[in-house]
């Protein structure tokens, strides 16, 4: 039973009141984007009012709230400080792995913003330059990216600790005038050095920024390189810098996400149509008040922490919690717990894996009664699609709605979700509930033909794309149009698979990558990955399609189990294959799955299906940039080769992996930027 919930704009009971609300937002911003959109910027401290919402001209290049001015700070720290609301709390850094707690009024945290933009402008950095921050979970990375915002500049977060190469790349695509990183990061335990990283990375570059600017920790201080580096601490000693108005279709960020072809993509955002699209979502989708307290248990190195770690909550005069550590390990699977009852938080946004990794080691929830969790009342799930067993564990245990939502690095935010704010929709466990107001969602056979209700197709959103997506890839508006729009022309592809029900609920079942094809069936990976969570033995999962020499591929599944299971491997192994022929069918030709100890994942907790596809095959591959522990690949592949894979037809030789010793970094070519020249 879903408990009461009383929002500032809607009441949800046993009545249901404020029903219809969802639809009509939905059919107006569908039908009168204009009208719709230009009523939520009102709400925007605009310097300059815009002449015209939407730009149609030149499609898919849109251009939304076109001659307006505004500023990203300003809109997300003066304007509460110019308002009365300075002593709110802006932003809380709770670190479990070093012990401190630090809460910033917006007040304290704007006067640290102006002197660090202060301190870049003295290094050379002006509006329309690009800044890369390689930084941990620390304040000083927020206070970076909102200086960059302040004076005009390009802020390009690039997750911390990722390897030389991978640094280098973006270094190299995107020039920056200045580096900002830290002496180390920390995970749980372990000192991972930055500088040496970094070092490497501009070895390999042949751009070389102005300045490098260093966080010490005093975990792993360093020295400091003459002519190069400047301490933070020097660079905060400098005269504050006022608020620089931009256009608001002059970028704001600069977010590299891995591309198809090894090199980089860079999404660009835009001032204007992230402000009000952002600002929209933290009352609309999340249902949020202004000074309640939302925690996004992501990493700044991802979109979801640029937009609800950074700029959503503070647009909306919320405080937000940037949180080093881990949903496990740092202490306890009762990390989360500590965190919502000690800080009051109101909703909280994570990836599933948080929670897979919570069930694993407490799947009674004893941890959870441990903590007053009165005051919260919602959890949003996103990063890759939420089983219904997991949701519904969560939901059982917290006693609160649990909303699995959908989006992407490009569009910034939701695309599919229950919009909390407007109309709390009935959950189905499994479903992302219904297309955002603003994404025209179909779904598209291979031809370009809309396929029926309930059956697995393309999604595709119908132009334009509603504030607040990407307006190109940085300096590479050809592959922008080439990657997303030629397909399926006027649309825009997501390169996920899906399908709409009768309901009009929205189902996204995986990558179309994950789509795998046996004897002429096209199954998806995801449905049964959703039979096998619902195992009571396994833990979290995945199914990845492994070559057969007579149906040319087959699915395997790689689970984890429980902690405290008892049952023999075999056995379970047994039942899943039994579960899945009894709840899919014979047509899947579900044979084997292996019992492993963990599954390899990106940092913000997608399982890396394809590398684990290449394990098994026996193909070459290439350790992801983005995993977070590379020694769980040796771990696959030692079970895998236990249980006879990889299997080829006779006589073929096995081609060579790519292991993590055998990387070799290589300069990248220089692409020169438009504003450099």
């Amino acid at each position: 039973m879903i408990k009461n919930l009383s929002f500032h704009n809607i009441c949800i009971d046993e009545l249901g009141c404020m029903r219809g609300g969802y639809d009509r937002a939905y059919r107006e911003a569908i039908e009168d984007p204009e009208r719709f959109w230009g009523r939520a910027a009102e709400d925007v401290p605009w310097y300059r009012k815009y002449k015209r919402v939407l730009n149609r001209d030149r499609p898919p290049f849109y251009r939304w709230f076109e001659g307006g001015s505004v500023n990203s700070c300003y809109a997300a720290l003066d304007i509460h400080c110019d308002n009365g609301k300075g002593d709110n709390f802006a932003l809380i850094y709770d670190s479990p792995v070093t012990g401190i707690r630090i809460k910033y009024t917006y007040l304290a945290l704007r006067d640290l913003v102006a002197r660090c933009a202060g301190g870049l402008r003295a290094l050379g950095v002006e509006k329309g330059d690009r800044v890369v921050i390689y930084m941990p979970m620390i304040p000083e990375a927020v206070i970076a990216m909102l200086a960059c915002a302040r004076i005009g500049a390009i802020h390009s977060v690039v997750f911390g600790g990722f390897a030389a190469r991978e640094l280098a790349a973006r270094i190299e695509d995107a020039r920056p005038r200045v580096v900002v990183s830290a002496s180390c990061g920390i995970e749980v335990a372990r000192i991972i050095p930055y500088v040496p990283l970094l070092d490497g990375a501009l070895d390999l570059c042949s751009h070389k920024p102005a300045a490098c600017v260093i966080v010490q920790r005093p975990q792993h201080p360093v020295g400091l390189r003459p002519g190069r580096d400047v301490a933070w601490d020097a660079l905060m000693d400098a005269a504050p810098a006022a608020c620089v108005p931009v256009e608001s279709a002059d970028p704001l960020y600069l977010l590299y996400t891995s591309g198809t072809t090894g090199t980089p993509k860079g999404v660009l955002r835009d001032n204007g149509g992230h402000l009000v699209a952002l600002r929209w979502s933290m009352e609309n989708i999340y249902g949020m008040r202004p000074g309640e307290v939302f925690w996004a248990a992501s990493d700044i190195g991802w979109v979801v922490g640029h937009s609800y770690i950074v700029y959503g909550p503070l647009f909306y005069g919320c405080t937000s919690i940037l949180y080093e550590g881990k949903s496990v390990g740092t202490p306890d699977p009762g990390a989360f717990w500590r965190v919502i009852a000690e800080h009051n938080v109101s909703v909280l946004f994570c990836a599933p894996t948080a929670f897979r990794a919570i069930r694993k080691e407490d799947p009674a929830g004893e941890h959870i009664k441990k903590y007053d969790l009165s005051g919260f009342r919602m959890l949003f799930l996103a990063g890759e699609r939420c089983d219904p067993d997991t949701l519904r564990w969560a939901q059982e245990q917290l006693k609160v709605p649990v909303i699995d939502h959908w989006w992407q690095t490009e569009t910034g935010w939701s695309i599919g979700a229950n919009c909390a704010g407007l109309e709390l929709l009935p959950v189905r466990p499994g479903s992302c509930t219904k297309p955002v107001p603003g994404y025209d969602i179909r779904v598209l056979d291979a031809s370009g033909r809309p396929v029926p209700s309930g059956e697995t197709g393309n999604i595709v959103v119908k132009l334009p794309l509603p504030p607040g997506c990407f307006v190109t890839l940085y300096n590479h508006d050809d592959d922008y149009v080439k990657t997303y729009f030629s397909r399926y022309p006027g649309f825009y592809l997501t390169s996920d698979a899906g399908f709409i029900d009768e309901d009009g609920y929205l189902w996204i079942m995986g990558r179309t990558d994950d789509i795998i094809n046996v004897a002429g069936h096209r199954l998806s990976t995801g449905a049964m990955e959703e039979v096998l969570a619902s195992h009571p033995a396994v833990a979290e999962c995945a199914v990845a399609g492994v070559y057969d020499p007579v149906k040319g591929e087959v699915p395997m599944g790689f689970v984890v189990l429980k902690a405290g299971v008892s049952k023999a491997p075999d056995a379970v192994v047994s039942e899943l294959i039994g579960l899945v022929r009894q709840k899919i069918g014979p047509i899947a030709s579900f044979k084997a799955a292996a019992v492993v100890k963990r599954l390899p994942k990106t940092r913000s907790g997608k399982i890396l299906r394809g590398t684990i596809k290449k394990i098994a095959d026996g193909t070459p591959y290439n350790v992801p940039a983005t995993i977070d522990d590379p020694a769980i690949l040796d771990e696959i592949a030692t079970t895998l080769h236990s249980i006879g894979y990889p299997r080829r037809e006779k006589g073929s030789a096995p081609e060579p992996v790519i292991k993590r010793g055998e990387l070799r970094a290589e300069p990248v070519p220089v692409r020169p930027s438009p504003t450099d020249k």
